[in-house]
């Protein structure tokens, strides 16, 4: 029996129990963790829960109880059951003291219980003593109690709580409960306090302190309002409303009540499945008033709802159509009650027949005829009945009860034990037992007849041979048998001779003899026919197992280990096979067990004595044990070496003494068959042998041994080929077979391949299968179908502790189930089964895409890829376009012509967001020899400084800057964007080759970082270059960029040689490989009894581990190597002869190289000054170069004298003069003399062909001394070249043009003769290499390493084949898996890829880069790589270059802006921002304030005014100012009656509003006697009822004409008018009247759902004086829906008194949309409300953020909190919004069910208003708001700074104002309150004075009263009011209005209005005039930035 069965099975026990015990229990019902006795439920709360006195009975306080009281002798012995003696256990006693309500004196003795009472009966082990504050019963002691003062001790302890009374202390409930079909009827209750003990939390005081302080009132009237008729209720010890009448201790709350019978549900407990159910349901409550009406659950989801009994009693009749418990229910209401009943029923299904029933003993099974069993071991008897449930099985035997059960579910087999004990009864023998199945609903049952025969073991049998002695008998063999103990049993003869062997059974009951035939052939032949025979009966008699078989086979295995003839070995070992057969066949019927058994005298298996006698082991006469274990998992798991898969076995061998038996090197091989735990895949294929098919064939290991089965589908033989990697042919193969082979019909088509046979080839096999036919048949139709299987048996070497093959193969009988395992020896056996990859067909290509339509999904997904592909490539290649125009240097255009020391500029712009700049940058080199000047850093041809750009710029200088030591950047802030954020710049000295790198990482703003625009950064130190932040971000930026395959195609560096288009390529290659891989070995079954490989919360099998190794392998050689081809692929060179052409075709992708100016140099006229300024150029650079300072005079000459060229280069000779003499740099004087001479000479020679002839060169093999002589000589043939292209015609004197030359070209022959004794080598007099030049030499020196370009060529093939090739398998793969397999695969694959690419990749990235950063610590140095220039450089003799534009030095950006200006942008750009801030919020506020309009006029409707006005004003006729009694029925009869109930039935007045529910009365009246009546006037005044109070009204019980002793039956289709009924009952709410607060509770009637009922019912109350003295208020109340405006109307109309016996008229009606909208508008308001919750999280946000950084001074704003006010109100008004909606659920849900009554929208109606106020404060507070958004305009500034002026005054006159409107409010009240209405209170008083103010009052009324002090009262009030102090308060603010203006100081934030207002003028295309100060119009900022960014000019 499963647990199901068997926990409903004891819950149907459990209900049957119950309902059988229901009648004797019906007294008490106690939860199940509590014990009922006499009365009361006791729990004993023990364990963890101990307690001190105090708390323990608090405790059960709660639980509505007490601490025990033991008043008896009978409680005492009920509690000691349940106690336990070893623990104490804390009582109810207590100090003893009196009835506080009581003058009786303390109960006798020291200790009395909780609630005063004497201790009558008493346990005590020791009297109390006088000072014992509490008691206990004592552990150990027998129960007896003791008596303590320590009451703080933590004891277990027990609780009472009595039946029908409940205790709840103050703030808590009391619980009140019913049992089934009964309601609750209070007898009497109080709030208060009667004994000291109850609700306590310290002891108790003194008795007269309490006795005095202490009282309680009487609250059973409260209570009966609250719980009367319901079944469970919870009364609440309320202090707010009933007051607390003992402030001293505290009040409890004590309510005594009983439980009256209110409805009965009578049934039977138990029936049948498809009997008639009679439900008999009985109305016990009567007489009661209203509709009867239940709801009846018959349990099995038949409802009956509404159910109305005609009568009291009604009966229903129910079929159940299935069995069961089921609980019915019935649920009956009334006006006043509303009762539930509930009882379960059983269904139960009849019985049927008896099944088959079987017997179990001993692992043995027979059938109920021949019932066997061993003596002394359990019997099981499997019973079971055709249908039915709960059925009760019973054997007899005769009058005994032998076993007995039950059963759930009678066609479900049940077992029944039969115990040792009761077959000790039976005795041994054959027993007749009767076997009874029933349940309750078939009385008799069904039963059948059992024959068991217990039978007891076998012990003592003998045999002996009857003969002579010696001699034997020739006919008959007489054999007698003796057994002590087991008859009666079954003889085996067995009689084996020379030449025959015999064998007969025969019955035995005592003794017998049995006799064998002696006749037979062969001896072999006839242990066959024996074995045969014997099987087969014991087989018939079902007595066939395992262990007799081994018996048996083990005496005949004896007898064939004694033969020793040759002509008898065929016969004997097929005779073992056939053993071994039959005793397999009978082990795979067994259930699999692991066992371990130990058999003496050798017994074992078959397969054990197989292998003894092929491995010639034979068994003596010892004890042999054998062990067989199998193992599911592999049990070596930790081993390497073999994927396990298969089963493990394991046989073992082992002698008495424990030592091993060693079986090994057999002859004969032994076999094993190890199952496989679940089927592996099985690949079949099915070959057409028509044509030579193919099938191809997967090896996936070296070791493994491949069994290929064949299932021909004819008779017919065929040749099998396998060749490798290769289709095989005839003379080509690695093996080759025909088939059928010899053997049985398994083994005729099996063809199993080893290791050997398959020479260790791993990979793809092709099998060619031929067939064999006939000369002349050309054809064979026939197929063949082929599964390939791969396998391995491994077993277990102890001494290596390894697995191995050693002796083991795999047999031909392997089978994708199980593997035959064929070895020599015996150990632990394994095999492992190789799941071949998924395999496709190729040949099959046609047939699998005729599928397409049916499988689309793979092979659009990888279509959708291509064309995807195609796309991204054409973007690609236009993004390799844009970079090849980015890859140049860029010469500076204001380079000197003169300079020719060259620098290499890489400037890095960071990452970050808006790193970018559109400012004018420059920069300056500072070195150990000087500075450089500023340079311009632009491109005309293409944008730099781009966010995450690399700009190159070549950059010269005259002469070296030596050791450079720092970098100088700043910008002009110009453009839309001036921030810029600089992440490094690397400088390279192109003549030394030296880098240096300049770490930066700074921003240049005004804005941001520093805010600074000029900042100079140092040169980075190794130390710092080899940081690991430095590192790590260096690396991970150029991993992603260049390294990360996927990633680099969007952020690829420009220097790249590996395209876009190319990265593409290899990205497209590696999905469809990755895609090909994964849908190779997608849905590879995983072996369940693999182990598996945890690595914390990561675990795996080495199968998914060699899946990815094999999937890497296939898909990642091939793909890097197509990376590496295109990375490492040099480019194609350009042919020398095709310059122009290249140059071309740059110029068309816009590609400037620094040999081709960007743009057409602009060319200007040479003149002299041009000369003289170069001169002065080169003597200033010298000067620096040399340290040699410049005279002043020399240089600067007066404005308009002309600079003499002579001089300055007498001055230029000077400076070299003086070098010569510090160091000898240049030349000596000899040598200047030496060249002076030359000089003439040259002079001398030049004019015989020239005015001023040019002198000779000399010196062209000189070598240059030194850096500063080769470039000093560059700069003076510059300045030759000038002069000769001038001429001496352009100089004024041109003698001193003649003199000038000669004085350059002495120069330069000193510097030639110098520079040739030099140690360089070369040609270095006409210029140095230029960097191109070098380039090409560098490159010529040492060859440019990678790839030939055209390897390039190569790539692209790869790509296409690995794509071509990878897309068609995947698809070829999708169509073979089908489309929801293809589904599965292709989620699989996305989200694996897109994990992949998104975390495991980048995170791989990370990790690479803090091992280079952390480890390696190298810096890159080849980052930016070799500058490579195209062409050549400008040549200096050019007379191009020498007509060159030189640099404007006067431009701003070549000076860097002082830090006036930069404060000044920074001001402008922070009132910029603050414009933008401003402009933004105002523009979202605008959406917030419509958004809200929008929410507050979407809750409210205009047409609510004109319904509540219609409806008041029909039912306001017939009013009057004063109403009496009469009055008030009358207008009820007609006005009420006429417009209530309209025309059109349903609806109110014209027939547009329909009544929800009925409409009814409810007055709430005074009591009796309400207040005291003066003493004089008591004799004329008998009675005197108060006006209306909450502790004056009246709620009691009365019947007509409020008669309390009254009973008559008033109506029975009424609520009784002449009750009250409380505000909860009522659904019901508190309202305000003209008077008084009235409270929701009251006397109520309803008037009906027509006119007429409604007028019986007014008559009725008229007739009886409903309305009396006593009444205070009467209220109708109803509730209408005008579906016309989609509005709920609630109104109440109140005719009100204030004890003086007129009404006056009041109605409240508040109108309710519930449903929000009818049409589409709905889902506009829906959207403007959502709209504006996110505005809120939006405002959430900022002003948390203003937390964040103002702190507690957040608070001290009064504008923030008023936004916190809004915040606050608007998830207000979402809660309540949504209470409303909930309740208007609700209230709707009550209309519908109970259409006949009055509904209630009461509460609905309050949330809504609740809800309107504070969306009104939401508005408001939001108007107010807009006052700080206009904060900017001068005249609010002006209006709110006067009230900040004034505010000291002010205040003091508001002082004033409101005493002395106090006082002119509290004389007119007091002098008019009691005859004028508009002064009847204070504040109607305090609005009249406001009035008068204003000019809106009413003088008459004052003055028709009382003249004289109407008028004195009306004139000073103005006079003094009017006159005097208002005047006074308004002179104190135009006062302070008046200086505000003489002092007003215009603020910061109306200049950032006038500069909103101009951008927004700008932005429309207004000029607006600018404001300009007429002292000083001198503009500042920068020009550009106020240009480009269009700010205004701020002036000075």
């Amino acid at each position: 029996m499963d647990s199901t069965n068997l926990s409903v099975l004891l819950l149907m026990a459990l209900l049957l129990s119950l309902s059988c015990a229901e009648d004797e229990i019906a007294a008490l019902s106690c939860p199940e963790y509590q014990e009922g006795f006499d009365g009361s439920c006791y729990e004993f709360v023990g364990l963890q829960r101990s307690r001190s006195f105090l708390s323990a009975q608090g405790w059960c306080e709660r639980g509505g109880g007490h601490l025990a009281f033991i008043l008896n002798d009978e409680t005492q012995q009920f509690l000691q059951k349940h106690l336990q003696p070893e623990q104490d256990w804390w009582l109810g006693l207590a100090p003893a003291s009196p009835n506080l309500t009581l003058d009786s004196a303390a109960a006798e003795g020291p200790l009395s219980w909780l609630d005063g009472s004497d201790v009558s009966y008493s346990n005590w082990v020791n009297d109390p003593g006088p000072g014992a504050g509490c008691g206990h019963i004592l552990r150990s002691s027998g129960f007896q109690w003791e008596a303590t003062s320590n009451c703080s001790q933590e004891l277990h302890f027990i609780c009472q709580f009595e039946s029908g009374r409940s205790i709840a202390c103050a703030d808590h409930n009391a619980t009140l409960q019913c049992g089934s079909g009964q309601v609750i009827e209070i007898d009497d209750s109080f709030y208060g306090r009667k004994t000291v003990h109850y609700c306590r939390t310290s002891p108790a005081s003194s008795a007269t302190t309490t006795q005095e302080e202490c009282s309680w009132i009487d609250v059973i009237d409260s209570v009966t309002g609250d719980c009367l008729g319901l079944q469970a209720c919870q009364a609440t010890a309320d202090v707010a409303s009933f007051g607390e009448p003992c402030p001293g201790l505290g009040s409890y709350l004590s309510v005594e009540y009983h439980c009256k019978d209110g409805l009965h549900l009578l049934m039977s407990k138990l029936a049948a499945v498809f009997d008639n159910v009679s439900i008999t349901v009985k109305w016990l409550l009567h007489p009661f008033q209203g509709n009867l009406t239940c709801t009846l659950s018959a349990g099995d989801g038949h409802n009956i709802d509404p159910y109305s009994p005609e009568e009291l009693e009604s009966i229903v009749v129910h079929k159940y159509t299935r069995p069961g418990v089921f609980m019915v229910g019935v649920e009956c209401t009334t006006s006043e009650w509303h009762v539930t009943a509930q009882k379960a029923i059983t269904i139960q299904e009849p019985i049927g027949e008896f099944g088959v029933i079987k017997c179990y003993s001993m692992n043995q099974s027979t059938d109920s005829v021949n019932c066997k069993a061993m003596y002394g071991s359990p019997l099981q008897i499997q019973v079971e009945v055709e249908a039915g449930t709960n059925v009760t099985y019973k054997i007899h035997s005769g009058e005994m009860l032998v076993a007995n059960s039950s059963a759930v579910r009678g066609i479900i087999p049940h077992n029944i034990t039969v115990g040792p004990e009761v077959e000790q009864q039976l005795g041994s023998g054959c027993h007749q037992l009767t076997l009874h199945a029933s349940n309750g609903v078939s009385a008799l049952g069904v039963s059948t007849e059992l024959q068991v025969c217990l039978l007891e073991p076998v012990e003592g049998l003998l045999g002996s041979v009857m003969a002579e002695e010696g001699e034997c008998p020739d006919s008959d063999l007489f054999v007698r048998v003796s057994l002590d103990r087991g008859a009666p049993v079954q003889l085996l003869f067995q009689v084996s001779g020379a030449n025959d062997s015999i064998s007969e059974t025969r019955d035995m009951q005592n003794s017998s003899m049995q006799v064998w035939p002696a006749n037979s052939s062969s001896p072999v032949e006839n242990l066959q026919s024996v074995v045969e025979n014997t099987v087969a009966q014991l087989q018939q008699q079902g007595l066939l197992t395992g262990e007799t078989l081994g018996q048996m086979f083990k005496s005949v295995s004896d007898i064939l280990n004694m033969g020793s003839s040759e002509d008898q070995k065929g016969a004997r070992e097929e005779l073992r096979e056939q053993m071994l057969s039959s005793m397999t066949a009978v082990l795979k019927s067994v259930p699999k067990q692991h066992s371990s058994g130990s058999a003496g005298d050798g017994q074992s298996s078959g397969r054990d004595h197989q292998a003894g006698g092929r491995g010639q082991f034979r068994c003596s006469d010892e004890q042999v044990d054998v062990r067989m274990l199998s193992f599911e998992k592999n049990p070596y798991s930790w081993s390497e070496g073999g994927n396990i898969s298969g089963a493990m076995g394991s046989v073992s061998l082992t002698r008495q003494d424990g030592s091993a038996i060693p079986v090994e090197n057999l002859s004969e091989e032994i076999e094993i068959l190890l199952p496989r735990l679940e089927g592996g895949q099985v690949n079949s294929t099915i070959l057409d042998l028509g044509n030579y098919s193919t099938l191809m064939i997967v090896v996936p290991s070296p070791d493994v041994t491949l069994v290929l089965k064949m299932e021909p589908s004819e008779e017919i033989p065929f040749v099998l080929l396998l060749g490798y990697k290769d289709y095989p042919k005839d003379k080509q193969y690695i093996a080759k077979t025909q088939m059928p082979h010899q053997g049985n019909s398994q083994e005729r088509y099996t063809w199993v391949l080893g290791p050997n046979d398959l020479t260790g080839k791993v990979g793809v096999h092709y099998l060619v299968v031929r067939p064999i036919v006939e000369a002349g048949v050309k054809s064979v139709n026939a197929t063949v179908t082929v599964t390939s299987i791969a396998a391995q048996c491994k077993y277990w070497n102890e001494t290596k502790s390894n697995w191995s093959e050693d002796g083991c193969r795999v047999g031909p009988l392997t089978t994708p189930l199980v593997t035959q395992c064929l070895c020599n020896h015996l150990t632990f056996f394994g095999s492992s089964f190789f799941v071949m990859p998924n395999l496709v067909d190729v040949s099959r290509t046609a047939e699998l895409f005729a599928t397409f339509s049916d499988n689309p999904v793979v092979v659009c997904f990888v279509g959708a890829i291509f064309v995807a592909y195609l796309l991204v490539v054409v973007w690609a290649r236009k993004k390799d376009i844009q970079d090849i125009a980015k890859v140049k240097v860029t010469v500076l255009e204001d380079n000197d012509p003169l300079a020719e020391y060259r620098y290499m500029l890489n400037i890095s712009t960071g990452h970050r967001r808006g790193a970018s700049t559109s400012s004018q940058v420059t920069v300056t080199l500072l070195g150990t020899e000087g500075e450089s000047e500023p340079h311009h850093l632009t491109d005309p041809d293409k944008p730099v400084f781009e966010r995450g750009a690399v700009d190159t710029f070549l950059l010269t200088t005259p002469f070296s800057l030596g050791e450079l030591q720092s970098i100088r950047l700043w910008h002009d802030n110009s453009g839309g964007h001036p921030a810029w954020y600089i992440n490094k710049v690397m400088v390279q000295d192109l003549e030394t080759g030296q880098k240096r790198h300049f770490l930066c990482n700074s921003w240049l703003a005004i804005d941001m970082g520093e805010c600074i625009l000029d900042k100079v950064f140092p040169v980075a130190s190794d130390i710092e270059l080899k940081k690991f932040s430095n590192l790590f971000f260096m690396k991970t930026a150029k991993d992603f960029r260049d390294g990360h395959i996927w990633f680099s195609v969007i952020s690829r560096p420009p220097t790249s040689t590996f395209t876009c288009v190319q990265r593409v390529s290899c990205c497209f290659s590696l999905l469809l490989c990755t895609m090909l891989t994964s849908i190779m070995f997608w849905g590879i079954p995983t072996d369940p009894s693999e182990q598996t490989m945890d690595l914390g919360h990561i675990e795996f099998t080495w199968q998914q581990v060699m899946i990815g190794i094999q999937s890497s392998i296939i898909m990642f050689p091939i793909n890097l190597l197509i990376v590496s081809i295109f990375r490492n692929t040099r480019p194609r060179e350009t042919k020398p002869g095709k310059p122009k052409a290249e140059g071309s075709k740059q110029g068309k992708t816009g590609r400037v190289s620094p040999s081709q100016p960007p743009s057409p140099q602009r060319e200007r006229e040479l003149t002299p000054d041009t000369v003289i300024k170069d001169i002065k150029k080169l003597a200033q650079s010298l000067s620096k170069a040399m340290k040699s300072p410049i005279p002043r005079l020399e240089l600067e000459m007066k404005p308009g004298q002309q600079t003499d060229i002579n001089t300055l280069l007498s001055l230029v000779e000077d400076i070299i003069r003086k070098q010569n003499r510090a160091g000898g740099e240049f030349y000596t004087d000899a040598s200047k003399k030496e060249g002076a001479l030359i000089l003439s000479l040259g002079v001398a020679n030049l004019q015989e062909t020239s005015l001023c002839g040019s002198p000779e060169k000399t010196g062209d093999g000189i070598q240059k001394r030194s850096k500063n002589s080769q470039y000093l000589y560059r700069q003076l043939r510059h300045v030759e070249k000038e002069l000769s292209l001038l001429g001496p015609s352009r100089f004024p004197n041109p003698d001193s043009y003649c003199r000038a030359v000669q004085q350059v070209q002495g120069m330069k022959g000193l510097l030639e003769s110098h520079l040739s004794s030099s140690s360089l080598g070369g040609d270095q007099l006409a210029r140095s290499p230029s960097p191109a030049e070098s380039s090409e030499g560098d490159s010529s020196s040492k060859k440019q390493g990678g790839l030939p370009w055209w390897f390039v060529f190569i790539g692209w093939i790869l790509v296409l084949a690995t794509s071509g090739v990878s897309g068609y398998f995947t698809m070829m793969y999708g169509l073979t898996y089908g489309k929801d397999r293809s589904i599965s695969w292709l989620i699989s694959m996305v989200v694996s890829f897109f994990e992949s690419l998104f975390i495991t990749q980048p995170l791989k990235v990370l990790g690479f880069a803090a091992f280079f950063a952390l480890v390696l610590k190298k810096v890159d140095q080849e980052e930016y790589g070799d500058p490579k220039f195209e062409g050549e450089l400008r040549n200096p003799d050019d007379p191009d270059a020498v007509r060159a534009v030189r640099r404007d030095s006067t431009c701003s950006f070549y000076q860097p802006p002082p830090p006036t200006d930069i404060d000044r942008m920074r001001n402008n750009m922070i009132k910029e921002q603050k414009v933008f801030a401003l402009i933004k919020e105002i523009l979202t506020y605008m959406g917030f304030m419509w958004m809200l309009l929008l929410v507050a006029y979407g809750q409210r409707d205009p047409n609510a005014y004109f319904l509540t006005q219609h409806i008041r004003q029909s039912f306001s006729q017939g009013i009057s100012d004063s109403m009496s009694h009469g009055n008030v029925f009358t207008w009820a009869n007609t006005s009420l009656l006429s417009n209530l109930f309209g025309e059109n039935p349903g609806f109110i007045t014209d027939g547009n509003s329909k009544l929800v529910g009925n409409a009814r009365l409810r007055q709430v009246r005074v009591q009796k006697n309400s207040c005291r009546i003066a003493r004089s006037m008591r004799q004329s005044v008998p009675d005197c009822h108060a006006p209306y109070s909450w502790e004056v009204e009246d709620m009691g019980s009365y019947g007509p004409g409020w008669n309390r002793s009254g009973s008559e039956n008033t109506s029975k289709t009424l609520r009784s008018p002449w009750q009250y009924q409380t505000q909860a009952r009522l659904r019901a709410q508190p309202i305000w009247g003209s008077v008084v607060l009235y409270r929701g509770g009251g006397f109520v009637v309803d008037l009906g759902p027509d006119s007429q009922n409604a007028s019986s019912t007014l008559q009725y109350l008229f007739d009886n004086t409903w309305l009396d003295m006593f009444t205070r208020a009467v209220f109708v109340e109803f509730t209408v829906y005008n579906a016309n405006v989609n509005l709920f109307c609630i109104v109440t109309l109140m005719l009100e008194t204030t004890a003086v016996g007129a009404f006056q008229f009041r109605s409240e009606l508040q109108s309710v949309r519930l449903y929000q909208s009818t049409g589409g508008l709905h889902i506009f308001v829906m959207a403007s409300e959502v709209i504006y919750f996110l505005f809120i999280l939006y405002y959430m946000f900022v002003q948390g953020k203003l937390m964040k950084q103002q702190k507690w001074a957040y608070f001290k704003t009064k504008w923030n909190l008023l936004d916190l006010a809004i915040i606050l109100l608007s998830w207000s008004a979402l809660s309540v919004f949504i209470k409303r909606t909930l309740l208007g659920n609700r209230d709707m849900e009550y209309y519908h069910n109970h259409k006949d009554q009055f509904a209630s929208f009461h509460e609905t109606a309050i949330a809504d208003a609740v809800l309107g106020y504070l969306i009104a404060f939401l508005v408001l507070l939001a108007t107010v708001k807009l006052w700080h958004l206009l904060r900017l305009n001068p005249k609010l500034h002006m209006i709110t700074a006067t009230l900040q002026r004034a505010w000291t005054d002010i205040s003091g006159f508001l002082v004033v104002i409101t005493i002395m409107f106090l006082a002119y409010s509290i004389a007119s009240n007091l002098m008019y309150g009691w005859k004028l209405y508009s002064y009847r209170t204070l504040l109607d008083s305090a609005l009249a004075m406001v009035s008068l103010q204003l000019g809106i009052f009413n003088y008459d009324e004052v003055l028709d009263y009382n003249p004289v002090l109407g008028a004195f009262l009306i004139g000073s009030c103005i006079i003094f009011m009017t006159f005097v102090v208002l005047n006074l308060f308004i002179s104190v603010i135009l006062v302070a209005f008046t200086q505000e203006q003489m002092h007003h100081k215009p603020s910061e934030e109306e200049e950032i209005v006038d500069l909103m207002l101009m951008k927004l003028c700008n932005l429309f295309g207004i000029k607006i005039k600018k404001k300009e100060d007429s002292d000083s119009p001198k503009e500042i900022g920068m020009t550009a930035s106020a240009t480009n960014k269009g700010f205004f000019t701020i002036s000075s």
